[in-house]
């Protein structure tokens, strides 16, 4: 393992120790709501600075961009920290969430770790050396019809200027595919595409945090990741599509009649 891998492996791990001690005890957690229907609590930022403070130690002039503490630092490193993705399947003892972290070097995203605590399942992927679940090599699935695909999304809960095309995707996702699921964490769904759990994924609006980490494992586990025209600016736009090749190209064609109903890329 690349030695900058094992330290983001190391503050993931740290992360998630925090995240499982808490599950213990949900009931007891302090919830805020940053804006309408997105909730941080204190284990959020308590495992957000468990992995700045590891990242910090081996690599104190790195950049940082963090979902509750945003960006700090000045730097061609930046890493891209989710400390807890799914808050609010967690808030509920609902076992899906996850912490991502990955590093960008100019822009160009080098290694990525997401940990899923409740499982004990570790991600891993540095460019050009493949992606790996627990040690394993994994590589995203060989299905080539989209009637046999499982596909994975997100549904808008925050932001619903683009419903409209979301539920005409949708409509034709599930006539087309063999079955849609919407787990609720971004990070740990793009995870499942590298591991072919799932054939591929799209969703609209999101943030580099949710999206990072997971798009280099699908990359390194030989699949597709592009915005939903198909090109590279995911972490821009904030709108992905990820797949196994051929189920990538479907879904884009599925996706594109609606970018010209105002939909964008």
């Amino acid at each position: 393992m690349h030695p900058t891998l094992n330290i983001a492996v190391k503050a993931a791990r740290r992360a998630g120790g925090i995240i499982n001690r808490a599950a213990r005890d949900i009931e007891l957690i302090k919830v805020d709501t940053k804006r309408d229907k997105d909730f941080v609590t204190e284990i959020d930022k308590a495992a957000e600075a468990a992995i700045i403070e590891t990242l910090k130690e081996a690599y104190p002039d790195h950049a940082i961009l963090a979902e509750e503490s945003g960006a700090s630092g000045d730097s061609e490193y930046v890493w891209i920290i989710d400390p807890l993705d799914g808050t609010t399947n967690f808030i509920h003892g609902f076992p899906q969430y996850c912490v991502s972290i990955a590093q960008q070097h100019r822009g160009t995203l080098q290694h990525a770790v997401v940990y899923d605590p409740a499982r004990n399942e570790l991600f891993t992927a540095s460019k050009g050396a493949g992606a790996f679940l627990n040690d394993r090599r994994i590589r995203v699935s060989k299905r080539f019809k989209l009637n046999e695909s499982l596909i994975g999304t997100g549904f808008p809960f925050r932001y619903f200027e683009h419903v409209d095309a979301y539920l005409g995707i949708l409509r034709e996702m599930m006539r087309k595919a063999a079955g849609v699921r919407r787990p609720g964490a971004v990070a740990l769904d793009l995870a499942w595409v590298a591991a072919g759990r799932i054939d591929g994924f799209w969703e609209f609006g999101l943030a580099p945090w949710d999206i990072a980490g997971g798009a280099l494992l699908i990359a390194e586990a030989g699949g597709l990741v592009g915005d939903l025209a198909g090109e590279a600016r995911y972490l821009e736009t904030g709108n992905i599509v990820g797949g196994n090749p051929k189920i990538f190209v479907q879904l884009l064609q599925i996706i594109a009649p609606h970018l010209h109903a105002g939909l964008q890329a």
